[in-house]
């Protein structure tokens, strides 16, 4: 192993000797590279590639960043790895102790295990090999089987042809209706709760007409693994697929990635440390959606085994039935109807994967981001290359995507793309010292009332209790509340701004500010009142482009609730279909008690 340029590089082939390799000839301190039949192999990235990739880093201040890449080549298809590691795993280290074999949230990644293993549990019942019977009166599970079927009295929508018709491939595909309510479900949930607290949230799309991206119907998908398996989904993922493609320090719980020393130290987007996002109570409801943690070591082996449609490159094995790898990666639903940025071409969705066209090969992926992580994963058919690009800070979504598409363009030796040092992401979750109110574009008027009117505690469906506090509030709950934000600065005290807890999977508070009229701002943040790691000021982190609104009903001197608005084009849909005011089509009506 050589450290280069802040770079080290790793090359593998699926065959059983391992020295080391100088560029000048077997031994020295050269990258490792697997003898094959005694013949050396060429790395299949160049060090220009990987250069590039350290300034990117550097450019972006990214901690760390853990590439591997995997071809099928040759008359035998075998499998040719390679991996890269650019800096940091951890706080305290000298900045390059990253390794391919370091643990990293896959967050959205995942989806694709869940509806592999969904598959797979299908398989099982239809070769009589399911541990567990079917509910009454079903007699087949397959993708086109009725939700309602599968959990009798705990699946519904407040939509009944949606409730009767919704199937497997609906949810999955993201056409169930029900746009993503992120502030309904919590720590302490388990799969079972989510699924039965859909029936209180408002839908905003008829069944199959719009594709609307929904971490919940994946948390319903490892609720009917578990319904119909009998174990825990984090189980039946390590049994069937994890031990399956010895992807051995893979696992489902944070737990166990910490205590295998291979777990990466994560931060914000402007370079704050934050802890791993879930403990194994969290975990176990965000596995589906989320909960995959792996390595690019062991995502190679989940690739390679894609590339090759579900049969183990080297063994011959099935992984993946042929019908199950096709009804996943096969796309069914419209993301972009049009060539949009920055794909540059239509893009589909199947189960857990999307599907779009790169310079004309045929890509299938998905990308994920929590606080800490952002991934990508993606492989072509048409050119048997598999890409995996883990990196341990959030908001950083586009810069793996430039990674991605411009090893593609190495190794297919394809014009360069024009995105180079891109340093600005909008997709997760944005570090603040200050949590600073968007501007308001809108004319300012005064509130209807004295802003005292409008603390208090609210509750709304699915999304449990509220408390708001103004700055001038004394309670015990909200001196608690107003000195975690004001960890952060001094509190306004002349313009109208409201303050509250809210733990959420992705918040621990909520804060308004004034926008116009009887409306506000809203934002979700996380609070760091003692900051984190070695750094103990004080910070905030909340999801970039997540800024929602509120708008507070007032009847008769008095406030009845608020109507929350995150979902601009969810709410425009209801009015269509509904009509009504904003409290009848909004994402949710707290009604204040």
């Amino acid at each position: 192993m050589v450290l280069m340029y802040g770079w080290q590089i790793f090359v593998l082939f699926a065959v059983n000797v391992l020295v080391n390799a100088a560029s000048g000839g077997l031994g020295g301190d050269g990258p490792q590279v697997v003898l094959q039949e005694t013949i050396v192999k060429a790395p299949i990235l160049s060090d220009d590639f990987l250069t590039y990739v350290e300034e990117l880093r550097q450019n972006a201040s990214i901690p760390g960043i853990s590439l591997g890449i995997v071809r099928l080549a040759g008359e035998n298809e075998e499998p040719v790895t390679q991996f890269a590691v650019f800096g940091r795993k951890l706080e305290d280290s000298d900045g390059n102790d990253l390794t391919p074999d370091t643990l990293f949230c896959l967050a959205s990644c995942s989806k694709a295990f869940l509806s592999t293993s969904i598959g797979l549990l299908m398989d099982d019942f239809a070769h009589g090999r399911n541990a567990t019977p079917l509910p009454a009166g079903l007699s087949r599970f397959d993708w086109d089987t009725k939700i309602a079927a599968i959990l009798p009295g705990e699946w519904e929508l407040d939509d009944t042809w949606t409730t009767l018709a919704a199937n497997v491939r609906d949810v999955l595909g993201h056409v169930s209706g029900l746009p993503r309510h992120h502030g309904a479900y919590a720590p302490g949930d388990t799969t079972g709760d989510v699924v039965r607290r859909m029936r209180v949230l408002r839908t905003a799309y008829e069944l199959r007409e719009k594709y609307s991206y929904n971490n919940q119907m994946y948390m319903l998908g490892a609720h009917i693994i578990e319904q119909l398996s009998g174990i825990a989904y984090p189980d039946f993922v390590a049994k069937r697929l994890l031990k399956s493609l010895n992807m051995s320090s893979s696992t489902l719980w944070p737990s166990e990635a910490t205590s295998s020393g291979l777990l990466t130290d994560t931060w914000t987007k402007d370079g704050r440390r934050i802890p791993f996002w879930f403990t194994d109570d969290i975990a176990k409801v965000n596995a589906g959606p989320g909960g995959v943690i792996s390595s690019t070591e062991d995502m190679v082996k989940w690739l390679a085994v894609l590339l090759n449609r579900g049969v183990h490159p080297v063994s011959g094995e099935t992984i993946i039935p042929r019908s199950v790898y096709e009804a996943m990666t096969t796309a069914r639903q419209i993301v972009h109807g049009r060539p949009t940025e920055p794909y540059g071409s239509l893009v589909g969705y199947g189960m857990g994967w999307n599907r779009w066209t790169y310079k004309g090969e045929d890509m299938v992926m998905h990308t994920g981001g929590i606080p800490g992580f952002s991934t990508i994963a993606l492989f072509s058919l048409s050119s048997n290359l598999g890409v995996v690009v883990l990196t341990n800070a959030d908001e950083k979504a586009e810069h793996n995507f430039v990674i991605a598409k411009r090893a593609f363009d190495e190794v297919l030796k394809l014009p360069h793309s024009d995105a180079s040092m891109v340093n600005a992401n909008p997709d997760r979750m944005q570090p603040q010292t200050n949590l600073k109110a968007v501007p308001s574009t809108l004319p300012s008027t005064a509130l209807s009332l004295d802003l005292e009117a409008y603390t208090g505690t609210y509750t709304a469906p699915g999304y449990g209790a509220l408390t708001l506090c103004s700055a001038q509030s004394t309670s015990h709950y909200c001196d608690e509340v107003l000195q975690d934000f004001a960890s952060l600065g001094p509190l306004p005290i002349s313009e109208p701004y409201l303050y509250g807890a809210y733990k959420t999977m992705w918040s621990t508070h909520v804060r308004l500010s004034h926008r116009a009229g009887d409306a506000f701002y809203v934002t979700f943040p996380a609070l760091f009142p003692h900051g984190y790691g070695k750094n103990t000021t004080a910070f905030g982190t909340y999801e970039t482009g997540s800024d929602a609104r509120v708008e507070f009903g007032v009847v008769g001197g008095k406030v009845e609730g608020f109507s929350l608005v995150v979902d601009e084009e969810a709410v425009a849909a209801r009015r269509r279909r509904r009509g009504g005011t904003l409290k009848d089509v909004a994402d949710a009506w707290f009604e204040k008690t």
